[in-house]
């Protein structure tokens, strides 16, 4: 009888164990994801800002959210063959007002979803100005790239880590209420949590900003498990060795815990066939989520082609040139420029929806394989 109990008992513990983690939710198999892939198909996109936001607060504000512009530019984008567009989230809105910045998301994925694209969210973000404020945002520095773009959280928060529990609302919050919405591709949790910012804003930066992002880093992904969303879950790799066994502490933990795997490369295309390949080597999808900086090397012809040929999934930065001046380079925050440089940095069309370059747009057509009529709407 003792012996049948304890069977029992076993039993009974492994069930509940199991029933956890099924509420609690954890890393994709490799055949879940692989399979997730196959039934969405070849991601191609850009991460979008509408042209008239300067960064997430301005685009996810009450204020100044502007359903107008994002209707009409996720027009061009539909036009240009894109199916989905990477944006950015802040945690500010969701405090100031949660029931009105989540009906703001819906209203997002409704415009987008009328113009056949999904989105991948970015929940917290570590580039540019660590001092993220609610309100109005300040105009953009003339000439100088991404000028007012904001950290998500600001270095208050990142910084201390007794203030980490802090972001858990938002973040099971947003992904919570997403959870099962088929207009979400997926869920990136953290971009680039280990940039320092050189030069623009390295001397405001904690000295170990590495260390604080991966403690919080930690602490999303199981966030997001607990929600256990429909969607997969990521956070990409962006600088360093990716080479299995010689990766940085922040890597190692964003390449074993993404379901899927999501990497930045603003790199020629022979880097670029590397990187692919390194990555590979983890057996999941593999998705491309920030690409394409013309002076350096890296143009849709041919990088998108090759992204193509290999089914990674492929999002260019910046769609419309506006208030985050990203047409300008990085070392716009050294340099100093006078007018529009000759040859952009990113960003294809002007607000008026024409192209930077017709070619170039022609070229992202064929593709996608979007008939190659002049843009709608120029």
């Amino acid at each position: 009888m003792k012996t049948r109990r304890i069977i029992l008992a076993v039993f009974v513990w492994i069930a509940f164990t199991s029933l956890m983690a099924a509420v609690a939710g954890e890393r994709w198999s490799e055949d879940r994801a692989n399979a997730w892939a196959r039934r969405t198909g070849w991601l191609v996109g850009c991460n979008f800002t509408p042209s008239t936001a300067i960064n997430q607060l301005e685009m996810w504000q009450a204020d100044t959210f502007d359903p107008v512009t994002i209707d009409r530019e996720l027009g061009w984008a539909e036009q240009l063959g894109f199916n989905s567009v990477r944006v950015f989230l802040h945690n500010i809105p969701w405090q100031e007002d949660a029931p009105g910045f989540v009906h703001r998301l819906d209203r997002f994925l409704a415009i987008a979803d009328r113009h056949h694209i999904g989105v991948m969210f970015v929940l917290l973000d570590a580039c540019w100005d660590p001092f993220p404020k609610a309100g109005p945002q300040r105009a953009p520095r003339p000439f100088v790239h991404n000028s007012g773009w904001v950290q998500c959280p600001g270095r208050d928060i990142l910084a201390n880590p007794a203030r980490h529990d802090e972001l858990k609302p938002y973040v099971t919050g947003v992904i919570g209420h997403f959870r099962n919405d088929r207009r979400v591709h997926f869920w990136d949790l953290f971009n680039e949590p280990d940039n320092i910012n050189q030069p623009a804003y390295v001397a405001q930066e904690p000295p170990d900003k590495a260390e604080f992002s991966l403690m919080l880093l930690r602490k999303v992904f199981a966030w997001a498990r607990e929600v256990n969303p429909s969607q997969p879950v990521t956070a990409g790799v962006w600088a360093g060795d990716w080479e299995p066994g010689r990766t940085s502490p922040v890597n190692r933990f964003m390449l074993e815990n993404s379901d899927i795997i999501t990497f930045h490369d603003y790199a020629p295309l022979d880097e670029l066939r590397s990187r692919v390949a390194t990555l590979e080597q983890y057996g999941r999808p593999v998705i491309c989520t920030e690409y394409m900086a013309r002076p350096a090397g890296s143009t849709f012809d041919p990088n998108l082609a090759f992204l193509k040929e290999h089914n990674v999934g492929a999002y260019n930065w910046g769609f419309v040139a506006g208030k985050t001046q990203t047409i300008f380079p990085w070392d716009s925050w050294e340099k100093h420029y006078t007018a529009e440089p000759k040859v952009w940095f990113h960003d294809i069309l002007r607000p008026d929806g024409t192209p930077f370059d017709a070619q170039e747009v022609a070229f992202i057509k064929r593709v996608t394989g979007r008939p190659t009529s002049a843009l709608k709407g120029r």
